[in-house]
């Protein structure tokens, strides 16, 4: 394995990992507060919804980081071109986001923002 596609895996285990701690926080400090204070003023389908969207997040880079790693084990480089594109659109969006939401001051800016270098770098590959 070239170091190109290692860092396109490791750019995928980041955002996978990343997503799955991401959901346990949004678990605990979002979607469980929200709930508890729209419990008397929200419909049940709408408090539905909020968790979904609160989560949507979270499944978009898990499964974007499963994508990664499936691109480099089973496909050429156009699908590797593919994937590194829209899933290193979802991490600068979460990157820039964060950065801006947070003014710096929380660590997801940074580790997505590892993982857009890392799958930049893994689409550089040279002659692939």
């Amino acid at each position: 394995m070239t170091s190109y596609k290692a860092a396109l895996v490791l750019a995928g285990l980041i955002g996978s990992f990343g997503a799955v701690i991401h959901g346990m926080l949004t678990q605990s400090h979002l979607v469980v507060p929200v709930r508890e204070l729209s419990a008397t003023r929200i419909r049940v389908p709408i408090q539905r919804l909020v968790m979904i969207l609160l989560q949507f997040s979270t499944f978009n880079w898990f499964v974007g980081g499963l994508a990664l790693i499936a691109a480099v084990c089973l496909s050429g480089q156009e699908a590797r071109l593919a994937a590194g594109l829209l899933v290193g659109s979802s991490y600068l969006f979460a990157a820039l986001g964060n950065l801006w939401a947070t003014r710096g001051r929380h660590p997801g800016w940074i580790v997505y923002g590892a993982a857009l270098g890392l799958i930049l770098y893994g689409l550089t590959e040279p002659g692939a």
